[in-house]
């Protein structure tokens, strides 16, 4: 689909032009009207897959501002105000349904909130941004570029990931597997009382016995509710721990893909060179 390299938004501030301009692995927009400055728009993974490269981001100012950042008085302000914003919105389309959002909270340079209406414009900026460049011819090969560049250092984080995943599965078996020595002496303390209440009965052996705060009851139920407990969260972070290894492993064979592909781009214009020089 062919896209104006322009385009003008609504916003309740007023009409922000918006004039649009390749940069490399991204599209930087100029803006005019009702506000100043730029938004920086390149391809990213998807929110919930990292493997996957299927979403775009905006961001307010001239630069990524995942990867780096620019002094305060180069980030974007309304056309009649002296305080610049950070922020930035992501849209992706899942399968099925409408586009979907997520936005990074909007702030000042100092720090502090917009107010609603500026709020609305600045979000309204980058929405209309990032789903102009979704609609963009060159978008497959934004999203390759954004692949390119952001898949080394989502391969360390991600590894980490596992790791600690793995990690703290362990510790929490290991909770799991000290807390079978409390409860059983918890349930041998709670069985003795009840021999003594059985013997010599008493209003306050009865209460250590009741299930109520800091007796012995509520001991046992406690010691037996933790170490479930620790089973089924070790259980999760071994799940979470396969689910981020399965996106290392993705991201790794997209790597060992691309690599051939590039080398054979590169050695096309050797041979083709090579074929001119030839005497043949």
């Amino acid at each position: 689909m062919t896209t104006s390299p322009s385009l003008t938004i609504d916003t309740p501030t007023g009409p922000v032009h918006a004039t649009a301009h390749r940069r490399g692995d991204a599209v930087l927009f100029e803006l005019g009207g009702a506000m100043r400055g730029a938004v920086h728009v390149t391809g990213t993974h998807h929110p919930h897959h990292w493997d996957q490269f299927t979403a775009v981001r905006a961001c307010l100012g001239p630069v990524n501002a995942f990867q780096t950042t620019v002094p305060n008085e180069d980030q974007p302000r309304l056309a009649h105000s002296r305080t610049g914003y950070h922020g930035s919105l992501t849209l992706h389309t899942p399968q099925t349904g409408l586009p979907q959002t997520s936005t990074s909270p909007i702030t000042s340079v100092a720090g502090h909130p917009p107010t609603p209406k500026t709020e609305a414009t600045l979000t309204a900026v980058l929405h209309a941004c990032a789903a102009h460049v979704g609609q963009r011819d060159d978008l497959p090969a934004l999203l390759q570029l954004s692949r390119e560049r952001d898949t080394p250092a989502l391969l360390r984080f991600l590894t980490w990931s596992v790791s600690h995943h793995r990690a703290e599965a362990a510790r929490l078996e290991r909770e799991a597997r000290s807390s079978l020595p409390k409860l059983r002496s918890a349930v041998a303390a709670w069985w003795t009382v009840a021999r003594w209440c059985i013997a010599s009965p008493h209003p306050v052996l009865l209460l250590m016995l009741a299930n109520l705060p800091d007796s012995l009851a509520r001991n046992v139920r406690v010691n037996e509710w933790w170490g479930s407990y620790c089973l089924d969260r070790a259980a999760e972070e071994h799940d979470r721990a396969r689910s981020v290894r399965s996106e290392v492993d993705s991201l790794r064979a997209q790597q060992q893909v691309r690599t051939p592909a590039r080398r054979h781009r590169a050695a096309q214009p050797r041979c083709a060179a090579a074929a001119e020089d030839s005497p043949i």
